[in-house]
């Protein structure tokens, strides 16, 4: 019988974010705060819910094991001494228990790493928040679960009705298995190195069978692979958002209405995406700008996750992400000419077989010795291959519910990589579009600055489109007053430049 590799084991691409975690500066966690209305719950009845639906997801049970002397990747083990109340964590904010004091408590709570002792999860129940309102932060190790698969797994804590029917529970309790030791850690790992590879051998076989199709599929495969790594040659241009990084974090967040963005979208054309790309663009050329940078033809390189996840893998755990850098052209100030920029980019990236390329290097670092995969990503950590990271999740479009309690917000979190002070993470819910800042606490202490500007440049977008202006009021809570018109936008940015 032929050797089956272990089902447990880390693929190559999870094994890399424990990697580029080498330090105590770099994060590899993704996570959300998530707010609510009505009376929390107690710590009680959260913990009961939770443990009432930890058998959906049997890995967060599961904590990693490492093979002896580096000689494979990790493997998840069942935690004999797992503890859901380690895990959901009870927490207050202190007076008004405003949105301030919420997104202070978050970013202290993602500046801490997750114990690789220990699953590599965490909820912190947050109450004191005011309007009756309150808060969950989910933090979820990168290895364990990428962006797309995170809608999928986190809902299982969810209910799509205030009243929802009993979660059925298991027949038999759930009971650790034993832990390997560190011999059979060693040994299993070993055998599946000499033995997995057979899989290539059959690939030798076909071949020959088809050597035609086999070589025009390797050229292609080259070609993807070659427009992938071609923009990392060139590198990122220098920025303020790429310097030094320390452990600490500052989150924030800016909230818009779905249907204005598709309203923009319909109006101007592109997708949904590329009038995001093109916020986000105009909203960082804000913000250089006004902390005296020049952005004259500056087009700052932002690498983009995107899913390579069939469909039917769906609720799969671990991670199959491609990425894809795209260019931000945040010099440019005039809102439309931005928007066609990027189409045209998004578009160009999409015939260029980008993704693919990330494909065939996420699927090669299976096959990579661990000691070579842990040396290419901390040389990628190192080098200026990407400004910054800005990944885009399609929410559910209908309420979800926890213990009867509605969810009213999301906001997520992407993590930062070396000398990358600032991720931007957008999440569409129940009609609303929210963007997620994450940034180095001393990098960008001004950071809700930048939350307004992102406003303030989808607005520059909508009057372009014609659509009336918001009210003024969340305009100021977005980050300032209502400015001039596009035109004189445009005006006052270039004498910036």
């Amino acid at each position: 019988m032929a050797f089956v590799a272990n089902r447990d084991r880390l693929s190559g691409l999870d094994s890399s974010f424990l990697h580029l975690e080498h330090d105590s500066a770099t994060h590899m966690h993704v996570a959300s705060c998530m707010v609510f209305e009505g009376p929390p719950p107690t710590h009680d009845e959260l913990v009961a819910h939770v443990e009432a639906r930890l058998h959906l997801v049997p890995r967060y049970r599961q904590r990693l094991a490492f093979v002896p002397l580096s000689q494979g990747r990790p493997v998840w083990v069942d935690d004999p001494h797992f503890n859901t109340r380690y895990h959901v964590q009870h927490h207050a904010l202190p007076e008004p228990g405003g949105d301030e004091e919420l997104k202070q408590l978050a970013g202290r709570a993602f500046s801490q790493q997750l114990d690789r002792n220990k699953p590599l999860w965490e909820l912190w129940l947050v109450e004191g928040l005011a309007d009756g309102r309150f808060a969950l932060l989910g933090k979820t190790h990168h290895a364990l679960v990428d962006g797309i698969s995170g809608v999928d797994i986190t809902t299982v804590l969810f209910d799509l009705t205030k009243e929802p029917p009993p979660t059925p529970r298991p027949e038999v309790p759930w009971v650790p298995r034993p832990l390997p030791s560190n011999a059979q850690l060693l040994a299993d790992a070993l055998l599946e190195r000499t033995t997995v590879p057979g899989e290539i051998v059959r690939g030798v076989r076909a071949s020959l069978r088809a050597p035609r199709r086999v070589v025009r599929r390797a050229v292609e495969d080259l070609a993807a692979v070659g427009s992938f790594t071609l923009p990392g040659v060139r590198g990122a241009p220098p920025s303020p958002l790429n310097v030094r990084i320390g452990p600490h974090r500052r989150f924030t967040w800016d909230n818009e209405e779905l249907e204005r963005v598709k309203a923009i979208k319909n109006a101007l054309g592109g997708t949904v995406n590329d009038v995001v790309l093109a916020t986000v663009s105009g909203g960082l050329g804000r913000y250089l700008r006004a902390h005296g940078h020049p952005t004259i033809d500056l087009v700052l390189r932002a690498m983009i996750p995107v899913s390579v996840r069939a469909d039917a893998e769906h609720g799969a755990l671990g991670n199959q992400v491609a990425a894809i850098w795209a260019g931000l052209p945040v010099g440019v100030t005039d809102p439309i000419e931005r928007l066609e920029l990027i189409k045209r980019e998004m578009d160009g990236l999409k015939e260029s077989g980008q993704a693919v390329g990330a494909r065939v290097l996420t699927e090669l670092t299976g096959f990579a010795p661990p000691t070579v995969m842990a040396q290419a990503a901390r040389l990628q950590a190192h080098q200026r291959f990407f400004n910054l990271v800005v990944t885009n999740v399609p929410g559910p479009q209908l309420p979800l519910y926890v213990l009867g309690r509605r969810m009213l917000a999301i906001y997520p979190m992407v993590p930062l990589a070396q000398n990358q002070a600032l991720g931007i993470a957008i999440m569409s819910y129940d009609g609303r579009i929210s963007f997620g800042l994450n940034a180095d606490f001393d990098a960008l202490p001004d950071l809700e600055l930048l939350a307004g500007q992102l406003s303030e440049a989808l607005e520059e977008l909508a009057e372009a489109a014609g659509l009336p202006p918001i009210d003024s009021p969340r305009r100021r809570r977005n980050g300032g007053p209502a400015g001039p018109g596009s035109a004189e936008r445009a005006a006052a940015g270039r004498a910036a430049q």
